[in-house]
């Protein structure tokens, strides 16, 4: 089923990660955008870039309006928008100049036509789960 890989294909999916950019993180500490964000950070493991348009940093780092403006084509998108949003959020990640691997959709987020249209253009995609979760459960 489409957005809900069993857990090897999770672990292939960390694994395989480098680069994740963090669609709609937040500079305001009690949002989940930003603790994941910043546990991604301190894990070393992936490089990460925050993406907002409303925002320029996040305790001290450079914050992108666009993923056309990542230095990096990210490994991942994670994405933390609303569910009306989720189809530009899509597009915006198509329209890049290569593909991302992975969609993550963050917990509370299932959209039936993003997820089909980012598996139909062969991109691994993860619904409804939170990567902070998934990535401590796994390691």
């Amino acid at each position: 089923m489409i957005g809900r890989p069993d857990d090897l294909t999770l672990r292939r999916i960390l694994a395989e990660t480098r680069s994740i950019a963090v669609v709609g993180a937040s500079d305001k500490p009690t949002r989940p955008s930003n603790e994941i964000y910043s546990y991604l950070l301190a894990t070393a493991q992936f490089q990460v870039y925050p993406v907002n348009p409303t925002i320029t940093e996040i305790d001290g780092a450079r914050v992108y309006s666009r993923l056309a403006d990542l230095p990096v084509v990210p490994d991942m998108v994670d994405v933390f928008r609303r569910f009306d949003d989720l189809p530009s959020v899509l597009a915006e990640t198509l329209a890049l100049e290569q593909r991302p691997k992975t969609l993550w959709l963050q917990e509370g987020l299932w959209h039936e036509e993003v997820g089909r249209d980012a598996d139909a253009a062969g991109m691994q995609v993860v619904m409804d789960r939170c990567l902070m979760v998934e990535h401590a459960r796994l390691r």
